[in-house]
């Protein structure tokens, strides 16, 4: 399973360019390059492409085509052989991966120092974060073509595949994989992520009788593929909903604006701006092992 979100830089306004060209061709050029392999029956043979691959020969295509402007770009490869995400990022955009950790088994690193655990009234918690890659406060290193080949400037903010942030990280049963532009991440605070994740899960009756009763139907071979499949959308739409309804109030200190007063800057409310979210819920298969359902 491949993911990504690719979010056009919008201050190309400016030299009257529509900032969603070069972006939403990036993830033309991604999605034909991957639809390409397939009709090869290039996957499930060998490992996969990794996402960094894919997105240079989209980078490449996008150059090719003329199409000017420039673009963040994250995108993530779901292994179940290996249990793994792989993803490449440059930008702002981001993964972030919950997790129920609970305090007998989260170590010191992982362990919740500021509420007392009976205060607790949850053990999701953040498992994962990505590094956003930024030139400087709100100006975040591209992907991009003015129309001609640059030389190479370390002071640039345009950047090529061999910039990219590439990693893996180890996932579990049970997990929420959330990747998005930098409009939720300068909307929502993680903490309020982490609460609208849990009441999704309540809602739908995934963690009934707390983690150990999930551990015991797993252990079982329950699944509940269909539920979730059909509920993960939800949650997507809702984090969608959220940042979009913050970015636009005046009477909160977003994210964003705490980050904008630490570098200096004026700035109270919200950071109006798109927002693309996408969910992936890594559930179990009734014949065993790892799958994952990914809406945006």
């Amino acid at each position: 399973t491949y993911a990504g979100v690719f979010d056009g830089v919008g201050s190309w306004r400016e030299y009257g360019v529509d900032p969603r060209e070069f972006s939403r061709e990036f993830m033309k050029a991604s999605r034909d390059i991957l639809e390409e392999m397939d009709a090869r029956g290039e996957f499930g043979s060998g490992s996969p492409v990794k996402p960094n691959e894919i997105l240079a020969q989209a980078h490449e295509r996008v150059k090719a085509s003329d199409v000017v402007g420039s673009s963040t770009a994250c995108m993530l490869l779901f292994d179940n052989e290996a249990h793994q995400i792989q993803f490449s990022n440059l930008g702002d955009s981001g993964i972030i991966v919950l997790r129920h950790i609970d305090s007998d088994v989260a170590g010191v690193l992982k362990r919740d120092r500021v509420v007392k655990r009976e205060e607790r009234k949850s053990d999701l918690r953040v498992s994962f974060v990505s590094q956003q890659q930024l030139k400087s406060f709100n100006h975040p290193f591209q992907f991009g073509w003015t129309g001609k080949e640059n030389e190479a400037d370390s002071s640039s903010s345009f950047k090529n595949a061999s910039d990219l942030c590439n990693s893996s990280i180890h996932v579990r049963r049970g997990d929420i994989v959330i990747l998005a532009t930098d409009g939720l991440f300068d909307n929502v605070d993680v903490d309020e992520i982490c609460s609208i994740v849990l009441k999704w899960e309540q809602a739908n009756h995934f963690i009934d009788g707390g983690i150990e009763e999930r551990e015991r139907r797993w252990a079982k071979g329950e699944a509940r593929e269909y539920r979730e499949g059909h509920t993960v959308t939800d949650l997507a739409e809702e984090l969608t909903m959220v940042a979009r309804e913050k970015s636009l109030r005046d009477d909160i200190d977003s994210p964003f604006a705490v980050l904008a007063k630490e570098n200096d800057v004026m700035w109270s409310g919200g950071m109006p701006d798109d927002v693309s979210v996408v969910v992936l819920h890594v559930v179990g298969r009734a014949g065993g092992g790892l799958g994952s359902l990914a809406e945006p």
